[in-house]
């Protein structure tokens, strides 16, 4: 039996205009991960991940640097409870 983990997180700092979507979208496929990742009005970004443990892991410790260009503050996690899980990673609005 393989295991599986989700998580969603707030990502807060310099994380707009910089890339940081797309760089996620990028590390969460190299990964293995699905799930999504999307701008928030206040300047945020929200993500929600979906696969191995371990791969999930690294990709919390990847998300609190951030890409070049970014100045990551805080990744805080968030309930993701009925979360329906994608079939791939993406960017969504």
């Amino acid at each position: 039996m393989v295991e599986f983990a989700t998580t969603k997180v707030r990502v807060t700092g310099r994380v707009q205009g910089v890339g940081f979507r797309a760089w996620t979208e990028r590390e969460a496929r190299r990964l293995g991960l699905t799930g999504w990742v999307r701008n928030e009005p206040d300047g945020a970004v929200t993500a929600f991940l979906a696969g191995r443990p371990e791969a999930v892991a690294t990709m919390l410790e990847r998300l609190h640097r951030g890409p070049l260009g970014a100045s990551v503050a805080d990744v805080t996690m968030l309930p993701s409870d009925g979360e329906a899980i994608p079939s791939d990673f993406r960017v969504t609005r």
